[in-house]
């Protein structure tokens, strides 16, 4: 069966393989994730995210300590998503439980996997985890788009959240972006500090204002 997702596939398969998958066929599972990355109630946690993160993750490779399961990680981290539901990241960490446990990757290697999926629930690594910090950045590295690539990721999650009426959803949303600018830090990479942080900040602090009454 052809699929409209060629380079993802390719990058899966060169993944795995760096980590010795040998005695399964690891595309199905490839093709099933990709399968999830498309369901209709995504608008922006779509493939082109799983896309994105991955690219993200190219420009930070030197960072962490193991990038063949960051990017793993990637793969799982949005597998599970529905818009109405606050278990997404760890049934997404359990999906990379079992399907890399049939892939055969060593229990402590799947065991990283799952941990740094659970970590999307945060975005906080400890200062040491470079594995995490890698991941988190390429997730967030969206906030420093463009103010046009910005304004579309704002309204996809609005998509996403359509059921939700305005009222609570600004109210919603404000605490969720009040929260990040909080942080000392949004970035923990040295790449992602020196070239991200600013622009995400101004971002945020945008949408912020346009929320409010």
């Amino acid at each position: 069966m052809s699929t409209p997702y060629p380079d993802l596939l390719r990058r899966w398969a060169a993944t795995v393989g760096d980590l010795g998958v040998r005695a399964v066929d690891p595309e199905p599972y490839a093709r099933n994730l990709l399968d999830r990355w498309a369901e209709p109630q995504r608008a922006y946690h779509t493939t082109a995210h799983l896309a994105a993160v991955l690219g993200h993750l190219d420009t930070l490779a030197d960072h962490p300590e193991d990038p063949r399961l960051v990017r793993l990680a990637a793969w799982f981290h949005d597998a599970v998503y529905h818009p109405e539901r606050d278990t997404n990241e760890e049934r997404s960490a359990r999906l990379a439980e079992r399907a890399l446990a049939e892939l055969g990757l060593e229990n402590e290697q799947a065991a990283e996997v799952a941990r740094l999926v659970r970590l999307t629930v945060t975005h906080d690594p400890e200062p040491d985890d470079t594995n995490g910090e890698a991941l988190c950045d390429a997730d967030l590295a969206v906030l420093a788009s463009s103010p046009e690539e910005y304004a579309a990721y704002a309204a996809a999650v609005r998509t996403e959240y359509a059921f939700v009426p305005d009222p609570d959803f600004r109210t919603g949303r404000a605490a969720v972006l009040t929260q990040l600018l909080a942080l000392p830090r949004l970035f923990r990479t040295p790449y992602g500090s020196k070239h991200w942080e600013d622009a995400a900040r101004h971002n945020l602090a945008t949408e912020l204002a346009l929320l409010s009454p």
